[in-house]
């Protein structure tokens, strides 16, 4: 497989061959989309087990297990099973069963799942293209039962687009510029309209992906035909004023979940390269720092393997150990304050609330999208909502999108 011919720099007019485009400037090259497998060396894994075999866990705090942390007793049984009975060649190759791709745009390598749904009838409608964003501490693993539902279930179909975030797993960090909401919306755009050839395409996004998904919808209202939430967008600060009561109320409870959750985030957006080099040194840090939030912020009741396997939790623990990529990953945080305020999203959109944000007023909502068709709240589940409810959010994506066909 070979590229094209690169255009000379005065060619001003965009001209897309199977997928690979070019502008005059070398900087805006978008190119060929490459294959990609994941195979992680045995060096690397024998490495990794003799740091799990010196792995040297702190006295536990005198308390409620949780309270001040992860549970270091749950944490020595989960570091026994990592070196003892997880296989990572089983998961390397449930990954490797979905295509996946790298491209580069505008100087960024950028890695992504492409699972397209399987060709229809005669006379049925084509699949929406869509672009799933993951969050923090996610990885694309999380979005993949929900590609598949998408691609593979009942109409309309779906083409299913899964990037990896700017500095997480496979896609590189940021180089030249901060992580920013809209600036990754730009590439998003570009992956889906210019390497992929989509000329309009729906949006979804949760946690950090939720913003870029939002941004995508507000910055290309002429290609993204409609924009799912489960992770409504929260207005900025020139849209909450007088905010009525149940917008009040609802922020206040939200708060008051949160009062003693904000400690990583503070960390993340302010130190960060100091926290990163004991996360990536250490494999128990690592997975200690992610499982705390995979507990935390699931619809599990305080038991997280009610919403994560140790398979689960362990496959993306080591996506981030492998890539080294923890350090880059808090990047949306330490750039996060040079984002600009969120302008109003005009496409149609559909809400479907976590559960972890139930009440979510629709009135708050409406501060940023103008233009909302389908609004219900999801009966369980949480923060990682597609994950822990594909075939709940899978339902209610197709409920919205087939009523802009």
């Amino acid at each position: 497989m070979h590229a094209p011919e690169q255009r000379s720099a005065q060619f001003k007019s965009l001209s897309c061959y199977r997928g690979a485009c070019y502008r005059g400037a070398v900087e805006s090259i978008i190119t060929w989309p490459q294959p990609f497998r994941l195979s992680v060396p045995e060096g690397q894994l024998a490495d990794l087990q003799q740091r799990l075999a010196a792995a040297r866990l702190p006295e536990p705090t005198p308390g409620e297990a949780w309270a001040a942390g992860t549970d270091l007793d749950y944490l020595a049984g989960l570091l026994r099973y990592w070196q003892d009975g997880f296989d990572w060649r089983r998961q390397e190759a449930w990954l490797n069963s979905f295509p996946q791709f790298t491209v580069r745009i505008e100087g960024q390598l950028v890695h992504f799942v492409h699972v397209r749904a399987p060709g229809g009838t005669a006379g049925s409608p084509a699949p929406i293209p869509i672009i799933l964003s993951h969050g923090w501490p996610y990885s694309f693993a999380e979005m993949l039962p929900l590609a598949q539902l998408l691609a593979n279930g009942p109409g309309p179909a779906f083409d299913v687009v899964i990037p990896s975030l700017p500095g997480f797993a496979f896609s590189e960090p940021m180089r030249h510029r901060p992580f920013t909401a809209d600036g990754v919306a730009r590439l998003w755009h570009r992956l889906m309209t210019e390497a992929l050839g989509y000329q309009r395409y729906a949006s979804y996004g949760e946690d950090v992906g939720a913003g870029v998904s939002d941004w995508t919808a507000a910055l290309f209202p002429d290609a993204v035909l409609g924009l799912f939430a489960t992770h409504a967008a929260f207005p900025p600060a020139e849209r909450r004023k007088d905010l009525a009561g149940p917008e009040r109320d609802f922020v206040a409870w939200l708060d008051r979940q949160w009062e003693r959750e904000r400690g990583y985030s503070m960390e993340q957006s302010t130190k960060p390269d100091t926290l990163a080099v004991g996360l990536n040194d250490s494999p128990a840090g690592l997975a200690a720092w992610l499982v705390e939030k995979f507990r935390g912020w699931s619809g599990c009741a305080g038991e997280v393997e009610r919403a994560w396997s140790r398979d689960q939790i362990l496959t993306t623990v080591m996506l981030y150990w492998v890539t080294g990529s923890i350090g880059s990953s808090f990047r949306p945080y330490y750039d996060g304050g040079k984002e600009p305020a969120l302008p109003q999203v005009t496409v149609p959109v559909g809400v479907a609330v976590q559960h972890g944000e139930r009440g979510f007023p629709r009135s708050y909502a409406e501060r940023t999208y103008t233009d909302i068709r389908h609004w219900t709240e999801l009966p369980s589940g949480g923060h990682f909502t597609g994950k822990e409810s594909p075939e709940l959010v899978a339902s209610q994506m197709r409920a919205f999108f087939s009523r802009l066909l």
